[in-house]
């Protein structure tokens, strides 16, 4: 591996917490159904770029739903292109249940506070900061990398990466491999044990409208075709499905590594190896892998009738399917039998599983960034549950990981802040993610 030479210094460590907090402060709430607006923030983050020498354009499919895209040419131009994509907008948040106020950026006791500051503006505005100090250093990287700020990523994608990828290819010209949110985050297993799993593979997402037909009437009277009862069937038996165990290469090599770092001798390829025996010995660390050993499918959304007394003549439901790489016939079989003859299903959002070698140069040299800044940690791959950004890129045949960086203490549940009620971020956090991001960009 090339030497790195590391400009990051005091005014990039104070612009990563300032920028953090700032974007917080833009209220990009994602409801869903177009109702967003991340121009605001789009504006923001290319008037930062231009100040580093860059060329930042912003594109739309829809008013206001805005992306902006830049590339910062390498000094090997044979050198495949990297990726570098980070969403813009963020889920809703109820002030009321907050200790602070969810939009305002709050900076106290070392923590900057708000909607974003973990899913994903603090790896937005490391970006900022890594791209601002080597404008000032001069600093140029091997590969082209290409960075790209989306809109939508917290609904369909649609008005973001999914646009930027079907209507403006050309923008992503040799790139090759990505990276983004969810990865290289502090996972305390146990004492002295702390892991830093890098994203290499997401679960497909399957989300599922079903709709019951059935014949309306009184509901005094008998009826033997209850719209209602036939959904609520079908909807019990996929929720007390009991999925099989579908093992990927990603979620192997998690087991293998995790089971290493515990003293647990195991051969996935075992004949009748046991994966659900390996979690119950893995204590904490269960939680990386435990979603992402097979397909799930758990109902969210009922919706049918419209008076007490009267049987509906349609009911529906939505179910939220995920599918292991590799993994989408067996979901669909599985759905058609649940399901049943009266009630019809259809996929309401679909996107494809991915996977990401674990044994890359470029897994090499994230591996290697993070142990650099913490040479106690421990480095391990696993898949996410959910799904990111990378999905729509990989039609571009970008391989995708999950590489947002943080040192978090112990006690600092990450997993449980996305989405959830006062999310926030160490400010040590983010001057470790600048810091490793940059030396792994410049090694790259």
């Amino acid at each position: 591996m090339a030497d790195v030479t590391t400009p990051i210094d005091g005014r990039a460590l104070d612009e990563v917490v300032t920028f953090t907090s700032e974007l917080i402060r833009i209220d990009t709430t994602n409801r869903g159904g177009g109702d967003c607006t991340e121009r605001p923030a789009a504006e923001y983050v290319a008037e930062r770029l231009a100040g580093a020498g860059l060329e930042p354009a912003l594109l739309e499919r829809t008013p206001g739903r805005t992306n902006v895209v830049t590339r910062i040419e390498g000094t090997d131009p044979s050198a495949e292109a990297l990726l570098v994509h980070g969403h813009l907008d963020v889920v809703p948040a109820e002030p009321a249940d907050w200790s602070v106020h969810p939009f305002s950026g709050e900076i106290r006791d070392g923590v900057v506070w708000g909607r974003g500051a973990i899913d994903m503006k603090n790896m937005d505005a490391m970006v900022l900061a890594v791209v601002r100090a080597w404008a000032r250093a001069g600093i140029r990287p091997r590969r082209d990398i290409v960075i790209a700020y989306t809109a939508d990523e917290e609904a369909s994608a649609i008005d973001g990466s999914g646009f930027l990828a079907d209507h403006h290819p050309s923008l992503f010209e040799g790139c090759t491999e990505g990276i983004s949110e969810s990865g290289a985050f502090t996972f305390h297993a146990g004492p002295g044990m702390a892991l830093y799993p890098i994203a290499a593979g997401e679960r497909g997402t399957g989300w599922l409208k079903l709709t019951a037909q059935g014949r309306a009437g009184h509901g005094s009277k008998v009826n033997r075709a209850n719209a209602v009862s036939r959904l609520a069937a079908a909807i019990s038996r996929i929720g007390e499905h009991e999925w099989p165990v579908r093992l990927t290469p990603t979620v192997s090599a998690a087991l293998s590594e995790l089971a290493a770092l515990h003293g647990i001798d195991i051969d996935v390829h075992e004949d009748g190896f046991d994966a659900d025996e390996v979690l119950a010995k893995l204590g904490p660390s269960a939680a990386l892998v435990e979603s992402t050993l097979r397909n799930s499918a758990n109902p969210t959304m009922l919706a049918a009738g419209y008076k007490v007394n009267v049987i509906p003549g349609q009911a529906t439901a939505y179910v939220d399917g995920r599918m292991v790489p590799g993994g989408e016939a067996e979901f669909q079989a599985t759905m058609d039998l649940l399901t049943g003859p009266d009630v019809e299903w259809e996929f309401h959002h679909r996107e494809a599983a991915l996977q990401a070698p674990v044994d890359s140069p470029t897994y090499a040299k994230m591996r290697a960034a993070v142990e650099r800044f913490d040479p106690d940690g421990h480095v391990v791959p696993y898949c996410m549950s959910g799904g990111t950004d990378a999905k729509q890129f990989s039609r571009l045949g970008i391989t995708g990981y999950g590489f947002s960086p943080l040192k978090l203490p112990i006690g600092f549940d990450y997993q449980a802040l996305f989405h959830g009620v006062d999310e926030r971020v160490p400010i040590e956090a983010l001057h470790f993610g600048v810091k490793v991001l940059d030396h792994y960009l410049q090694s790259a």
